[in-house]
């Protein structure tokens, strides 16, 4: 069974996040979305509710699962029997980053494979620091996450919302 391990730490969950799960659920038979901590990011929403948010999110998805991992990613890939660590590009700056990952990566874990998947045009500009701070100073951020990401972005930040 190929099994494709989808690592973020979706703080929080984004529809371009969504949207790439969803795509690459057509081509692998299980995908395992892990909500990993980043040392070097401050978090807004704990691990908990990025897997809840994410659950909700991707309910419609029969393949997908969701998780929360503390750790080195390559250790959740062996774990998990997966071969593929599957990653999101949104534009030219996320490349030399996500290109020197898969590089050390495959150096730790030669026995799987990073892909990419590109972002579909309408969420190439969409990242997760973009919407926080949209939602920190009040603005609209519905078109840009899940209903129910955009409920807790209003209550974090305590604002209002139009849902």
């Amino acid at each position: 069974m190929t099994l494709a391990v989808c690592p973020g730490s979706f703080d929080p969950p984004t529809n371009g996040h969504v949207d790439v799960i969803e795509r690459a659920s057509r081509h692998f038979e299980r995908v395992l979305v892990a909500v990993v901590g980043n040392p070097g990011k401050q978090s807004l929403l704990e691990p908990k509710e990025r897997v809840a948010l994410l659950e909700e999110a991707l309910a419609h998805l029969p393949k997908v699962s969701v998780e929360a991992y503390e750790g080195l990613l390559v250790n959740l890939v062996r774990e998990r029997g997966a071969s593929v660590i599957l990653k999101g590009l949104r534009n030219t700056s996320d490349t030399p980053y996500e290109l020197q990952m898969a590089t050390i990566n495959a150096t730790l874990l030669p026995a799987a494979d990073t892909m990419f998947v590109v972002s579909s045009p309408q969420w190439s500009f969409v990242s997760s620091s973009m919407v926080k701070e949209v939602a920190r100073y009040g603005g609209d951020v519905s078109s840009f996450v899940p209903e129910g990401v955009a409920r807790a972005l209003a209550r974090c930040y305590g604002t209002a919302i139009d849902a």
